[in-house]
């Protein structure tokens, strides 16, 4: 390895860990979770003036936040439910997104195969109805596509009884990049962001009100009290467990349902346009999306009981998936054919209708201010995270009697904004970062570490140094997305990535080992044998 260390940067945990223990030190807010939601919410702080930190146990969007299908819509089956404030939210939200992180969303066409007359009208007049919702932050309009060109762009499909398709306008984005962007921004606005910092419990003053959070450095190991005006329990799926700190025996706010997808090579869908099938055998939604030169297929919905960080995909989801996707593919995707299997837990705002199915939730989001004065959020998803920041901080302000403040986020640029990208360069996702990175590369002897995944040395340095990596995991399925695209080929090269990370964290052997065999034990869970 050629890579010349160090490569510049900001030593991101030394500087947040000196501002945690400077005597004195009181935050307006502390965020509990660093998933899309806390994000949003720290964002949104840090940028009306609030003294902001956000605790991550594991990594920025370890969990649910980098496991989507990779779009942010508006909610095309949330018509047929009447939610038209949550698709109009969001279609908002989805508009501002495509303005404020340019290098991360983009314009992407769906198609919906048409076989009968009534699929026509009812598909059509509701993607009008999508439009028209959008308005003026639509992507595009909708429009019927007739049956041959319906075959060009789809050269798969089903052709017996196909009258067509309606086409329509979608934003597709890459989860965890954004998340890492957010992470940037809010450092670049002057607030403070961590990972690997766990709340083992709550602080509360002689009044009984949450004062603060008991923190654990996991790398450390050692503990924190934090004193915070305001305490915010935005940990998504785990929500529960720290209402459980504020009032133990507290009741459930949560349904939690799991998301399958599949990642198949792209030539078993060769589009430039997405798929979406509006209604599977077992009435739900399934879409094909292209992604980083591969295709994503899903997703299920499926309950589950206990949340974890690492969901597995159940046979039953993995099978349908396949079934579904061999009926419009142009070749039967088969189980060895799948690179990569990854399941995300969906936070839903439990009904009050314990039997309510999953798919009939809300996926809008919700408030909840205990007592004690903590401050908890449920449900949404990531196209609307903004929102979900800003309604979280206006609350606050309202709730502890602060002055209020508009939001400055809804024409903020995300670090790394840059219009006009080239999505088939193989490093668009960095935005105007590419440039310096790029540079990088073109003096280190250009050395590759993954050439059918496109990764190079410079970038694992990049990500210790200057995105806050910590872990052979975060740089191999979040800071770049192998174990996601193809987790054999992440499985490869493996020791070559550890080996660089560890030079640039002054690690040893003995961690470099422990990372490739903790790192390929997870990765068998995303192969299919």
């Amino acid at each position: 390895m050629n890579v010349l260390l160090p490569i510049e940067g900001n030593d991101y945990r030394a500087t947040c860990i000196a501002e945690i223990t400077t005597p004195g030190t009181q935050w307006d807010l502390v965020i509990i979770g660093g998933g899309a939601t806390g994000l949003g919410i720290a964002l949104d702080a840090v940028t009306r003036g609030y003294k902001t930190l956000l605790l991550e146990r594991s990594d920025f969007a370890k969990g649910t936040s980098s496991r989507s299908t990779k779009l942010v819509h508006g909610g095309v089956r949330y018509l047929a439910q009447g939610e038209l404030k949550l698709v109009r939210e969001a279609s908002i939200e989805r508009g501002r997104l495509y303005k404020n992180a340019p290098h991360l969303v983009k314009d992407q066409t769906f198609i919906i195969p048409i076989y009968s007359l009534w699929e026509r009208i009812k598909y059509t007049l509701g993607l009008k109805c999508y439009d028209w919702i959008a308005g003026k932050r639509r992507l595009g309009s909708s429009t019927f596509i007739p049956r041959k060109e319906t075959i060009e762009q789809l050269p798969g499909i089903k052709k017996e009884n196909l009258l067509g398709g309606v086409l329509y306008h979608d934003g597709q984005f890459d989860d965890a990049r954004l998340a890492i962007n957010l992470a940037q921004t809010i450092w670049d606005k002057g607030g403070f962001a961590i990972n690997y910092m766990s709340v083992a419990g709550l602080l509360k003053d002689d009044k009984q009100k949450v004062s603060g959070v008991i923190a654990q450095d996991l790398e450390s190991g050692k503990q924190y009290n934090i004193q915070a005006k305001a305490v915010v329990n935005a940990t998504g799926v785990f929500a529960d467990d720290i209402l459980q700190m504020d009032n133990p025996g507290s009741r459930k706010t949560l349904r939690v349902s799991q998301g399958v997808h599949l990642v198949l090579d792209k030539k078993f869908y060769p589009s430039n346009d997405a798929l979406m099938i509006p209604e599977t055998s077992d009435g739900r939604v399934l879409f094909a999306v292209p992604w980083h030169d591969k295709v994503v297929v899903g997703t299920t919905d499926t309950l589950v009981e206990e949340a974890s960080l690492e969901p597995h995909a159940l046979e039953k989801e993995i099978a349908f998936i396949l079934e579904t996707a061999a009926a419009y593919f142009i070749q039967k995707p088969e189980r060895s054919d799948v690179l990569s299997v990854f399941a995300g837990l969906r936070p839903l705002a439990a009904p009050k209708d314990g039997d309510q199915k999953t798919k009939e939730i809300s996926r809008g989001h919700k408030i909840i201010v205990s007592p004690a004065k903590l401050f908890t959020i449920v449900g949404g998803k990531w196209t609307t995270y903004r929102k979900m920041g800003e309604d979280m901080v206006d609350k606050i302000e309202h709730e502890l009697h602060w002055k209020q403040k508009h939001t400055e986020t809804e024409n903020l640029s995300i670090h790394g904004s840059m219009p006009g990208m080239n999505w088939n360069d193989p490093f668009y996702f960095y935005g105007d970062d590419a440039a310096g990175l790029k540079g990088l590369m073109n003096g280190n002897a250009n050395t590759w570490i993954s050439e059918s995944l496109h990764i190079h040395e410079v970038q694992v340095i990049w990500a210790v140094k200057n995105e806050m990596a910590r872990t052979l995991e975060d740089v191999l399925s979040r800071r770049t997305r192998a174990l996601l695209l193809d987790a054999k080929e992440s499985v490869r090269i493996a020791l070559p990535v550890a080996r660089i990370m560890a030079k640039a964290l002054n690690k040893d052997e003995a961690w470099i080992n422990a990372q490739v065999k903790e790192y390929t034990h997870l990765a068998e869970q995303y192969t299919l044998n």
